[in-house]
């Protein structure tokens, strides 16, 4: 095996670093149009107009871009897959995104997507008649693309999924670029290829088997090492989300993620810095390809009166419990609106927005403008399909209500701190993951749209209706 190994490495030409061609869109502009509009084919196949978008995998080394930048990609994406197994999860042939097509912008990549197909269709209908059993066409949507300038993509119904196909994309690279260099790649025909991918046993797996309610849906939770935001998290993960956390502790989020699992992703970033939210945004795109549902949860309460507050104070307060939320609400509506497929915007917003407290003004103020924000960006987006709902909680324990804030306010009441938390018509703690499910559920409501869920266990003060 060495010895074939040497042989091979020995008549390699030289990969030389590939320039990236002038004026391209960068990543977070193009996954986003090529993952709604794949989304588009997976709900014409399924019959499903609410059919979720793949998960994409990009990578962007420069093993690949140099690969794609030295030969010719019409031909070297020709020729088939690398290993007749392959084809299971990356097709016979990748989806070519040349930098003319790029430059070209969301009408050539769509028209880019349906030229595939359409080849995929006539590839299906050409062999099918040679087998006597019934074939059940598999969704004609590319599972790999070549992105000239950019990478190679795996796509799939989940992480896990799209992390298989690119990797299977990246090795085969590897064995074309080999055997060019020996004489030549020539891997079996589109008649074996397509008896590989239509085998029998692999036709009884398909429409077997219920996916979760999220599969393919990508959460990016803000705040999201909190605990308030990991529930969230965790929730939305348990019904099959891909989850991507923003969070400004680096140690926290590291730990949070490693709870999560290695298919979800996240950044450590101050969100209240310039750029923050958009760079945050631009991460998750590059992870997953793209976003389904915004959790806009990061925020804490700056206690003092606002007769004596400074603006400095009272402006770093609504930094955070407000413009925060305005950036990522902002972030998320440009990749909404490149998928074409809708999406979904949750904030957090809180009690305090409705029945404010003494000593909690600079809280109370921002989330008030906060709900008044979710409910402005309903009426703008609805008819883009679009949704935008909240939660107001109360007395969670978190960082914002942690044991000495509890003991404290407990004590002023004159009750132990059981009562003080349970304090409501149910006479019941509140917890995170009773949030965490209002959020699922929200997002589980399609026809729900400028709503705003109370999870507080019952306080009339701060009942909306």
């Amino acid at each position: 095996t060495n010895m074939v190994a040497d042989w091979l490495e020995r008549r390699l030409p030289p990969l030389h670093a590939a320039a990236i061609p002038d004026g391209l869109p960068k990543p977070d502009r193009i996954l986003p149009v090529l993952r709604g509009t794949i989304g588009d084919v997976l709900a014409d196949y399924l019959n499903d107009p609410d059919a979720a978008m793949p998960v994409m995998d990009l990578r962007a080394n420069a093993a690949a871009v140099d690969f794609l930048a030295s030969v010719d990609l019409a031909t070297a994406s020709g020729h088939g897959v690398a290993s007749p197994d392959h084809v299971l999860r990356t097709k016979r042939l990748p989806l070519v995104l040349d930098t003319r097509t790029l430059r070209a912008g969301e009408k050539a990549i769509h028209a880019a997507v349906a030229c595939f197909v359409d080849d995929y269709r006539a590839y299906f209908d050409r062999n099918v008649s040679r087998f006597g059993d019934e074939k059940r066409m598999v969704s004609p949507h590319p599972c790999v693309a070549w992105i000239e300038g950019i990478g190679v993509l795996g796509i799939g119904a989940n992480a896990q999924a799209a992390n298989a196909a690119a990797d299977l994309a990246e090795q085969t690279l590897v064995v074309i670029r080999r055997a060019e260099a020996a004489g030549g790649f020539r891997p079996i025909d589109e008649t074996d290829t397509f008896a590989c991918e239509y085998w029998s046993l692999e036709q009884a797996k398909l429409g077997k088997g219920k996916l979760p309610a999220f599969t393919g849906r990508v959460v990016l939770v803000t705040g999201g090492a909190g605990t308030i935001g990991l529930a969230t998290a965790k929730a939305f993960a348990a019904q099959g989300a891909q989850i991507f956390l923003v969070d400004r502790d680096e140690h926290a989020l590291a730990a949070a993620l490693d709870r999560l699992g290695r298919w979800h992703g996240g950044i450590a970033c101050d969100i209240t810095a310039d750029g923050g939210p958009e760079g945050a945004m631009t991460a998750c795109v590059e992870r997953f390809g793209g976003l389904d549902i915004l959790v806009s949860n990061a925020g804490t309460a700056v206690p003092g009166d606002i007769s004596t507050m400074s603006d400095a104070t009272l402006r770093r307060s609504f930094e955070l419990n407000f413009f925060a939320h305005n950036a990522f609400a902002q972030a998320a509506i440009r990749v909404f609106r490149a998928q074409g497929r809708g999406g979904q915007i949750l904030f957090n917003i809180s009690k305090q927005a409705v029945n404010p407290g003494k000593g909690l003004g600079a809280y109370g103020l921002p989330k008030a403008t906060t709900f008044f924000l979710l409910r402005q960006l309903a009426l703008e987006l609805g008819a883009e399909g679009i949704r935008v709902n909240g939660v107001n909680a109360d007395r969670i324990r978190s960082g914002l209500l942690n044991d000495d804030f509890i003991a404290e306010r407990a004590k002023a009441r004159g009750v132990d701190e059981a009562a003080y938390m349970a304090n409501n018509i149910l006479e019941k703690e509140v917890e995170a993951h009773h949030v965490a499910k209002a959020f699922v559920d929200l997002a589980c409501s399609d026809r729900t749209t400028a709503h705003v869920m109370t999870v507080d266990g019952g306080n009339i003060e701060a009942a909306l209706r």
